[in-house]
This record gives structure tokens, C-alpha cells and sequence, in this order.
């Protein structure tokens, strides 16, 4: 079956077998107006680590040593401005934290380094942050509460929300192990 752009999209509920269950998304890869720049925010500040670079147009950056997590490059988008409000395009990138600790790091990295926030929410599921990268790229910072603790409702149905985070209450969590 195939789908030509512009033409309606498939019936959702009419695929008859579902993703695999281990299937994640590996990567995410952006257009950035400035490569160091951007090396600066991912690296910089939020404290990825570059894995391979392609001349001075290109960077692949990972965290705990995977090949990438997340590209970055300037081949369609070199000195370019973001995109306007209105136009379709990524919210934002969301970037797992393993531990609520580990996300207090990163929040006071975020801090230190003068980035603004433009949102703090606790979803029941999670606790997130978010900010926009120097190219106004949406970036969600956040960890998981164990599946165990998500609010769900009579029937068993998860049951997210959106409320405000306390930021003073994740300031205090002590710093991640070997920091």
C-alpha cells in the first residue's frame, strides 16, 4: 500500500498488526543555522558528546557512547532563521533523563549557562522541562516516575496530566552519582 503525499492519510485503526514492541526512536536529526553554536547548546550545556563530525557542515553527539543520538547540520539550513509561528515542523526533542537527580543536573546546567525556560510540567507519567535550543528548536527535558507510580484512572487507563513542577523541590535533589 502506498500513500502519496497530499492525498488522505491511511485509516489508523485499519493497520491489522501494530509496531514492534521494542521498536524506539534511535535519533533525531536537525537543521541548524550555526554548527558550533549548536555544538555549544548540546554539548556545551547540556553535556552530550561529540562521536563524529563531517567537515564543518555536520555533527553527530550521543550520550553514554552510542553512536548518535542526535545530528545536527547546516546543509539546507546554513545562517537560516527557525521557522515562523503557524508552520508545521518538530514541537520538540525529548530527551530521557535516567533519574529525577539527573535531571536536577540538568536543570541547573540549563541555569548556569542562561537559558530561559519555557515550561516546567510534572504529567503524573513524568517530570519535564522545556526550552528551546539557540536555533528555536523545542527541547523537552524529562525523566519517567516508575510505570508502577502513573496516576491512572477507575478502568485502569493511564491518566496524564499537566500541572505546574516544582522547581525548587527538583533544585534540591542531590547531584546524580559521579558528579
Amino acid at each position: 500500500m502506498t500513500h502519496e503525499p497530499g492525498s488522505a492519510a491511511p485509516d489508523a485503526a485499519s493497520s491489522t498488526r501494530p509496531i514492534a514492541p521494542g521498536a524506539r526512536i534511535g535519533h533525531v536529526h536537525l537543521k541548524v543555522a550555526d554548527l558550533e553554536r549548536a555544538l555549544g547548546f548540546y554539548c556545551g550545556v547540556l553535556g552530550f558528546t561529540p562521536t563524529q563530525r563531517y567537515g564543518t557542515d555536520a555533527a553527530f553527539v550521543s550520550a553514554g557512547g552510542y553512536h548518535h543520538h542526535i545530528g545536527l547540520n547546516t546543509w539546507q539550513s546554513k545562517g537560516g532563521r527557525p521557522p515562523p509561528p503557524g508552520a508545521t515542523g518538530l514541537f520538540h526533542t525529548a530527551i530521557l533523563y535516567p533519574t529525577r537527580a539527573d535531571l536536577a543536573d540538568a536543570l541547573r546546567r540549563v541555569l548556569a549557562a542562561g537559558y530561559p525556560l519555557s515550561g516546567a510540567s510534572d504529567h503524573g507519567v513524568s517530570e519535564a522541562l522545556y526550552l528551546d535550543d539557540p536555533d528555536g528548536n523545542g527541547v523537552e527535558l524529562y525523566w519517567d516516575r516508575p510505570e508502577a507510580d502513573w496516576p491512572r484512572d477507575a478502568d485502569g487507563n493511564l491518566a496524564m496530566v499537566t500541572r505546574r513542577l516544582d522547581l525548587e523541590s527538583l533544585l534540591a535533589e542531590r547531584a546524580p552519582s559521579g558528579s
